[in-house]
C-alpha cells in the first residue's frame, strides 16, 4: 500500500447529504484518510451541521454553504450545493462530479458534470425515495383531517418527484453508481440498472479504532456482577428500537442478572423520551441500560465489557439493502453477535463464522443470546474468530484499495 500519494492525482468534486465537517466514517476514513493514499482527493461540498468546520479538510477541501439546522434546509440545500460547488471549481476543473444521496443536488450535479465534460458518478447509501413512501404512507395512517391531508399531499408530492429524478434522470446519466451492498446493487439491477456500473462498498472500520487492545473497559459500577449484553448505536421508532427491551425482557425470564446495554442516542429528545418511557413501562428499570449520546471512546469501553453484542435490523425494503456496522463493529473488538437475516449481516456472519444469525424474532434472539452466555468454549471461538474476518474483509484500508481502484478504471477509460 502507498504511503504517500502518487504524482498523478484524481480530483472528485463531492456534494454530500451528511452535515459538514463529516464524522461518517464512510466519508470522514474513506475519503479523508483512505483515498489520498492513492491520489484520490476530494472538494466536499454540503451544509454545516450543529459545529462548525474545524481544521481543512486533509484530502483536499471542504465548501460549506448554508446549514442543516435551518428550517429552510431541505428547500435551499439546491441552491447552497451550487454555491458551494462554484467555490471548489475554483479552486480546479474536478475529473469527475459526485453526488451521495441527494436527489436535486442529484439533477444539478448531472448537469454540472455535462457542462464541465467530466463524469457523474453517483454514491447511494440508502433508498431515499423509498424513505420518502414510507413517510408518505406512515402520515395516511397516522394523521387526520384536512391539515393531515395536506400534510400527506404534500409528501406524496415529494415521493412522486424524487422517483421521477432518481431514476429517470440522475442514475440513468451516472457513470458509475456506488451503493451500500450487494443487495443494493442486486434491487437496482431489477430496476433495469446495469449490474456492471455498480460497485458495492459495505460499511466498515478504523482497524487502528476498533483494535480492543486499544480500548479501556468503562468504569461503570452498574455492570458490575452482570452479564452484559450490548446494543451500539442509534435507536429509533422506524427502527423498532423497542424490539430490544422484548429481549432484555425474555432475557429477564430465563437470567435475572442479565443487563442489556444501549449505548447510543437518538435521532430527537422525542425519541429518546419514548425510548425511556417504553424501558418503565415494561419494568425494565434495572435490566436495560440506556446511555444515551458518548463520545465514541467511551462508547467502546462499554463494548468491551459485553459478553454479546446484538444486531437486529427490521427486514423491509429500506433496511434489507442496507449494510450496518454494528455487527462488523463487534466482530472487530472480538464480541460475539447475534444478528438478524437482513442479506448483509448474514453474508458477515455465514463468512466470518462469529456470530449467530437468527430472524428477527424476540424468542429468538434470546435464546441466541443465551446459547453464547452458556457456552463459554463457543462464544470463545467467535471472539478469535471476529477480529480476523473485519481485518481480512472490512477494514477501510481493504476497502478503500478496492474504491480507489474503481475510480482509476472509470475515470481514465
Amino acid at each position: 500500500m502507498p504511503s504517500q500519494p502518487p504524482e498523478s492525482t484524481l480530483s472528485i468534486a463531492f456534494i454530500v447529504r451528511d452535515p459538514l465537517p463529516p464524522i461518517r466514517a464512510d466519508v470522514l476514513t474513506l475519503f479523508g484518510a483512505e483515498m489520498p493514499r492513492y491520489g484520490v482527493r476530494t472538494e466536499l461540498v454540503g451544509q454545516g451541521g450543529a459545529d462548525a468546520p474545524g481544521s481543512p479538510w486533509p484530502a483536499g477541501g471542504m465548501h460549506v454553504v448554508g446549514s442543516l439546522r435551518s428550517r429552510f434546509a431541505s428547500v435551499c440545500s439546491p441552491l447552497w450545493d451550487f454555491l458551494g460547488l462554484c467555490r471548489a471549481l475554483r479552486e480546479k476543473r474536478p475529473d469527475c462530479l459526485q453526488v451521495r444521496d441527494k436527489i436535486a443536488s442529484g439533477v444539478l450535479g448531472r448537469v454540472m458534470a455535462a457542462l464541465l465534460r467530466v463524469p457523474f458518478v453517483y454514491w447511494m447509501s440508502f433508498p431515499i425515495v423509498e424513505g420518502f413512501e414510507v413517510r408518505r404512507d406512515d402520515i395516511a395512517r397516522q394523521e387526520r383531517g384536512l391539515k393531515g391531508r395536506l400534510k400527506w399531499a404534500a409528501h406524496a408530492l415529494r415521493a412522486w418527484a424524487s422517483r421521477l429524478a432518481i431514476y429517470k434522470l440522475v442514475l440513468p446519466g451516472a457513470r458509475h453508481i456506488f451503493v451500500q451492498s450487494d443487495a443494493m446493487a442486486d434491487w437496482l439491477s431489477v430496476k433495469g440498472f446495469d449490474r456492471a456500473r455498480m460497485t458495492a462498498v459495505p460499511m466498515g472500520v478504523d482497524a487502528a479504532l476498533f483494535d480492543r487492545s486499544s480500548v479501556a473497559p468503562v468504569d461503570d459500577a452498574r455492570l458490575d456482577g452482570r452479564r452484559v449484553v450490548l446494543y451500539l448505536g442509534r435507536i429509533a421508532q422506524s427502527r423498532k428500537s423497542d424490539f430490544l427491551l422484548e429481549v432484555a425482557a425474555e432475557l429477564r425470564k430465563t437470567m435475572p442478572e442479565t443487563l442489556l446495554v444501549i449505548a447510543g442516542d437518538a435521532p430527537s429528545d422525542d425519541e429518546m423520551a419514548w425510548m425511556r418511557r417504553e424501558i418503565s413501562a415494561r419494568g425494565l428499570d434495572d435490566h436495560v441500560l440506556l446511555t444515551g449520546w458518548l463520545p465514541q471512546r467511551t462508547a467502546l469501553g462499554y463494548a468491551v465489557r459485553a459478553e454479546v453484542g446484538l444486531s437486529p435490523i427490521p427486514r423491509g425494503t429500506l433496511f434489507d439493502v442496507s449494510s450496518p456496522t454494528k455487527l462488523v463493529e463487534y466482530l472487530a473488538l472480538g464480541i460475539p453477535s447475534v444478528a438478524n437475516d437482513i442479506p448483509d449481516q448474514r453474508l458477515v456472519i455465514d463468512e466470518s463464522r462469529a456470530g449467530l444469525c437468527v430472524p428477527m424474532e424476540a424468542m429468538a434472539f434470546a435464546a441466541a443470546t443465551l446459547q453464547l452466555l452458556n457456552d463459554a468454549g463457543l462464544a470463545r471461538q467467535f471472539a478469535m474468530r471476529g477480529p480476523a474476518y473485519v481485518k481480512s474483509h472490512r477494514t477501510y484500508d481493504i476497502l478503500g484499495r478496492n474504491v480507489a481502484r474503481t475510480y482509476k478504471k472509470i475515470l481514465t477509460e
